[in-house]
């Protein structure tokens, strides 16, 4: 008898040993309504439910622009699972999200998950980036819940999801994320993003990039992860087709050496004061609004800040309801805040207290600008005008059909912006009516002049976008003046002080100055800023004979306005900035998404 219970505790201790855990991990979705993808989708779940699969990973990039009716589309479909299932959103759902990030969480109840299977914990987190180009980016809020949650599970083995690998090409603050996760037993971090299968390593932690739902020729299917005792093996799934083992190996879940990252360094440039002057528990998404005192901005905790620019201590603080992507609009006695939770507050700068408030067109994700006492406001399919003193809507036009997000160029007889819905505007300032509309000729919404700030020279609106030309338009009739393709410029514009040139950053990391002062396109001059591949939309800016750019990795170059010559660079942080605001004395102002604020100050004599 006692060799009869010995061999079924042998028998029993093998079959647990060689217990399988199943996950389907589907990415990259990209779904639209009616298009082929969302088809195939539904063979895909209908395979998946057939199959003995236990649970669904959904590792981002669910659709293609993020809209309110692409997410609705793709959660019809997916709720057709009959496994359980996690998601987490990608680039497609934060970057260009209708609805200020918000229509995710409404939809999965979270942009973050964490369950348990067969004793191990899989863990999901939101990588951004946020309402604008940039590297992914895991806010600090969520890097201390995830901390806090697999503290509550540390003799568990643990899987790591998010959209993104866990590399310096594509989270800035990957090396925080990596550490994090090393203090823990993690077996494998899964993620989508590049549309194919590698097994990599972040740090010591192994990961794998995981297959589109849409490989191209006719490829379409998703991922089988299996874990049988210490041996994983990832499989490409073709629909229909048979199972292809991609890679195999050997888990390691004991806790793992944290890594030290190497920053670029640079020296500090002589003459010119540069300084951090506020460092964030959030992350900043914002620009920042500056008055004669202070500097107002929002985070990712959808918190409202003064601080004071001498200080820099936080003067006051007001609490919303949701991230905050707009910066702040002075005004006299107010600041004006656009919400993400689809309201406009007046806040007395003063104080910090709610003066006003107006349930309004958003959720709101654009720049407001403040001139001659009128608010002019990008919306959520409208462009509108307030009085700044009393909250008064003046007008309201509804003819954009996708959100408005850069600040627009305004003056005294019309403002010009763009929306994502393709369109430039150039509307009258008075009545708010459509004087003319313009395209780049792309149906792409994703190439639209959406988060360019236009800049205008007597009769001439000059853009970028991320079709990658520069275009120079009639202020008057609308009709296009020139278009080049020389360069490859994106989102990222600025103009002289004398309005003279206009500057443009290429995403081969150059500033290129054009002639405003002709009808044809006239290069003045081009520098290798030396930042290499760039994307970031962060607005160029002049201050006493320099100019500003930035780049998506926190470097911050310093070029003579007159000669081109770079003059210096400067590493601010390791992530994108949000935007750079000159004050009345010439002092640059700076925000960065990791939640830094620096000041540069040109104190050489002239």
């Amino acid at each position: 008898m006692k060799r009869f219970l010995s061999l079924m505790i042998c028998y029993l201790l093998a079959l647990s040993a060689t217990a399988q855990t199943r996950i389907a991990v589907l990415a990259d979705l990209h779904v639209s309504p009616g298009n082929r993808n969302s088809q195939k989708l539904k063979e895909v779940v209908a395979e998946i439910n057939a199959d003995p699969t236990q649970i669904v990973i959904v590792a981002g990039d669910l659709t293609n622009e993020g809209s309110d009716e692409e997410l609705t589309c793709v959660k019809e479909i997916l709720d057709g699972l009959k496994k359980p299932q996690f998601v987490v959103p990608g680039n497609h759902e934060d970057q260009w999200s209708q609805s200020a990030c918000k229509r995710f969480v409404e939809k999965w109840g979270s942009d973050r998950f964490v369950t348990e299977l067969d004793g191990m914990v899989i863990v999901g987190i939101n990588c951004g980036p946020y309402m604008k180009a940039a590297d992914g980016h895991i806010k600090q809020e969520d890097l201390t819940w995830l901390d806090e949650t697999l503290s509550k599970h540390k003799d568990k083995r643990v899987i790591s999801v998010n959209h993104y690998p866990i590399t310096y090409e594509d989270l800035d603050n990957y090396d925080e994320y990596i550490n994090l996760l090393s203090k823990y037993r993690v077996a494998v971090h899964l993620c989508g993003h590049h549309h194919v299968f590698k097994h990599y390593r972040g740090g010591e932690i192994d990961a794998l990039m995981n297959r589109a739902l849409d490989m191209r020729s006719g490829d379409y299917g998703y991922t089988i992860i299996e874990i049988d005792g210490d041996r994983l093996r990832q499989y490409n799934k073709p629909l229909g087709g048979e199972r292809k083992l991609m890679n195999e190996f050997t888990i390691n879940d004991s806790p793992k050496k944290p890594i030290k990252r190497e920053l670029e360094q640079f020296d500090k440039p002589e003459g010119f004061e540069v300084e951090l002057i506020h460092r964030d528990e959030a992350s900043i998404f914002t620009r920042l609004g500056v008055d004669e005192q202070n500097i107002y901005f929002g985070n990712s905790s959808g918190v409202v800040k003064a601080m004071d620019k001498a200080s820099g201590k936080v003067v006051w603080q007001y609490q919303t309801e949701n991230s905050l992507f707009s910066r702040p609009a002075v005004e006299k006695k107010s600041v004006i805040v656009p919400t993400s939770d689809e309201r406009l507050l007046w806040i007395d700068k003063r104080t910090g207290r709610l003066r006003k408030e107006r349930e309004a067109k958003g959720p709101y994700a654009a720049d407001g600008v403040v001139v001659d006492g009128v608010l002019y406001q990008g919306g959520y399919k409208c462009f509108e005008a307030w009085k700044a003193k009393s909250a008064k809507l003046l007008w309201r036009n509804e003819q954009m059909t996708n959100y408005c997000q850069a600040a627009p160029a305004v003056t005294r007889s019309d403002v010009t912006f763009g929306a994502w819905d393709t369109n430039l505007y150039n509307l009258d300032t008075k009545t708010g009516q459509t004087r003319w509309t313009w395209n780049n000729g792309h149906s792409s919404h994703l190439y639209s002049p959406g988060n360019c700030v236009p800049q205008v020279v007597g009769n001439r609106v000059y853009i970028v976008a991320p079709d990658r030309a520069m275009t120079s338009i009639d202020r008057t009739t609308g009709k296009q003046i020139w278009r080049v393709k020389d360069y490859r410029v994106r989102e990222s514009l600025g103009i002289s002080d004398d309005r003279t040139k206009v500057y443009a950053r290429t995403m081969d990391g150059e500033l290129i100055a054009v002639n405003t002062q002709v009808d044809k396109y006239d290069l003045l001059w081009y520098v290798d800023l030396g930042f290499g591949y760039e994307f970031s939309s962060c607005a160029i800016v002049e201050s006493k004979g320099v100019v500003y750019a930035a780049s998506r990795t926190g470097i911050v170059a310093a070029v003579d306005a007159e000669s081109g010559e770079l003059l210096w660079c400067y590493k601010c942080g390791v992530s994108a900035l949000n935007g750079m605001e000159v004050d009345a004395n010439g002092d640059i102002y700076l925000s960065l998404i990791e939640g830094k604020v620096w000041r540069i100050k040109d104190n050489r004599t002239k």
